[in-house]
């Protein structure tokens, strides 16, 4: 303990000489005021750590004080002792901003329990936390190096998010790295069971195979459609796993999480694949050929996700649900404010179908925009920028009233984003496709064994740009960079987020579905 200062209020202080000796002898520093005004100037003259303040004072009554302090200096906690237990006095006091109360008579023990609560938490919780992972840490281990199926792969990386968000809090750094290594090897060892099972997935012959993006709407969605009930169905692009654990707390204030799913993303895990298969029920292949119209090549003008509210809709009418939908893109602020008017309307819909762009837009403006890139330095700042959007959003309007109005919410994404670090240098001409994480073209040069590549796009149900076209994915952290000025494209896009490729972080994707309280 390094010499925390307390100061104790109490105008009856010399009753409670036992008390304070017994906290000296546990090493405390114990300053001491019988009124508020002596208190106040005392903590203009000292850095107290923590105040135990008596609510009923001559003078300045606890109150008034509490209320003084807190202009003075608003983050120290204080602890408000009452020898009443009226239910208005407490809210009054809470409504202050109290750290905890205590109802005289109070005993020694209580006293040590509530000082150890409010100054001691953070560090008794890193501690536990820290203990908890060393101890989950060896377990996790030998689950990775185990022959794992889809759902025991879904199982690890719940784990591994949930140990990350708690160690997160605990300011453990060497915890923290020994995490990532974690993480990182399972990431390694997941590319290669996504690889060794990927093409075989898309038998008809295989009956064990996960929820894919094509089948996720007749697997997840369908089955939520209830007549008189309207369903949102909200998909935020680039919505990673760990995001949707930083926003659920702020969402559940409204709704209760009655399932929480994950199903696997396909490849290439972009935007132009991935959601168009959501929404179309369809592989990409399959689109191109069912609906040339609606479906854009890499090589092609144009917006390469155009006509997803026509495919969403022949999707429904291919399983039967001649329902009233509407399908809304939101893609920046004063359209979410839009949408927020036209809720009425909506709810005659049976399912409302509501993209929103900001996380996908939030890991692009990190690669172009300086402020950015410092605000998501990292993953728990790329968390906590999630966050602060989501709490300020129009989402959250739209959600609140989905709540007030008893509908049914359903949460997604098409894929996540991984944070790329790892060079791998590629050779293609200049049709070949632009994005970090996979390339697709003729002729591609590349080290075989730091990709997964698929030579024959129909495999993988994967529209070809010509007939030699193959396509290459980047595992882990990894990212394509061309010899043509290496190090300046190494530097501009080292530390980014990045998808298109095959992690846990982009294949793996959150399904909720939310009733309202």
């Amino acid at each position: 303990m390094d010499n925390i200062q307390i100061l104790w209020v109490d105008d009856e202080i010399d009753l409670l000489k036992p008390h304070l000796i017994f906290l000296k002898e546990k090493g405390y520093e114990i300053s001491t005021a019988t009124n508020g005004t002596d208190a106040l100037e005392m903590i203009g003259k000292v850095n107290f750590d923590i105040i135990m303040l008596d609510e009923n004072m001559p003078g300045l009554s606890g109150l008034q004080t509490l209320s003084l302090i807190k202009n003075i200096s608003p983050a120290i906690p204080v602890i408000m002792i009452t020898k009443s237990e009226e239910e208005s006095i407490m809210e009054d006091a809470i409504g202050s901003r109290i750290a905890d109360y205590l109802i005289k008579p109070v005993n020694p023990n209580q006293i040590l329990l509530c000082l150890k609560k409010n100054l001691e938490h953070k560090r008794l919780v890193s501690e536990k936390t820290s203990s908890s992972y060393q101890q989950a840490f060896r377990n996790i281990g030998i689950e990775i190096s185990s022959r794992l199926d889809y759902d025991e792969w879904m199982a690890v990386y719940k784990k591994l998010v949930f140990w990350e968000l708690e160690l997160e809090k605990s300011n453990d750094e060497e915890m923290i790295n020994i995490l990532k290594m974690q993480k990182s090897e399972a990431n390694t060892v997941f590319a290669k069971y996504y690889e060794n099972n990927y093409i075989d997935w898309f038998s008809p012959k295989n009956n064990k195979k996960p929820s894919l993006s094509h089948t996720v709407v007749r697997d997840f969605l369908i089955p939520e459609l209830n007549e008189g009930t309207p369903l949102f169905f909200i998909v935020i692009d680039n919505l990673r796993y760990d995001q949707w654990k930083t926003i659920q707390p702020v969402i559940e204030d409204y709704f209760r999480t009655e399932k929480e799913m994950i199903y696997y993303s396909i490849l290439p895990t972009a935007t132009q694949y991935a959601r168009n298969s959501l929404f179309s029920g369809l592989m990409p292949m399959e689109i191109q050929r069912k609906y040339p119209k609606w479906w854009i090549n890499e090589d092609d003008e144009g917006l390469k996700n155009h006509y997803e509210e026509e495919l969403f809709g022949e999707q429904l009418k291919r399983f039967g649900k001649n329902v009233g939908y509407s399908f809304h893109k939101v893609l920046n602020l004063s359209y979410g404010k839009k949408l927020i008017e036209w809720l009425p309307n909506l709810m005659k819909n049976q399912v409302n179908v509501v993209v929103y762009n900001f996380v996908d837009m939030l890991s692009h403006a990190r690669t172009d925009v300086d402020i950015i890139r410092e605000l998501a330095d990292d993953e728990p700042a790329y968390r906590s920028l999630t966050l602060s959007w989501f709490e300020h959003s129009p989402l959250l309007e739209l959600i609140k009233y989905i709540a007030e109005k008893k509908a049914k919410l359903i949460i997604t994404t098409d894929h996540g984003s991984v944070k790329i670090n790892n060079p791998v240098k590629v050779i293609g001409d200049k049709n070949t496709s632009t994005n970090l994480r996979y390339k697709t073209g003729r002729m591609l040069d590349v080290n075989k064994r730091d990709v997964f590549e698929i030579k024959n796009p129909d495999s993988a149900y994967l529209p070809k740009l010509n007939v030699s076209s193959s396509f290459i994915f980047c595992r882990g952290n990894d990212f394509f960079a061309y010899p043509n000025n290496y190090n300046h494209y190494v530097n501009y896009y080292k530390n980014t987020f990045q998808h298109g490729g095959i992690s846990m972080e982009e294949v793996m994707i959150p399904f909720i579905v939310m009733e309202p309280k």
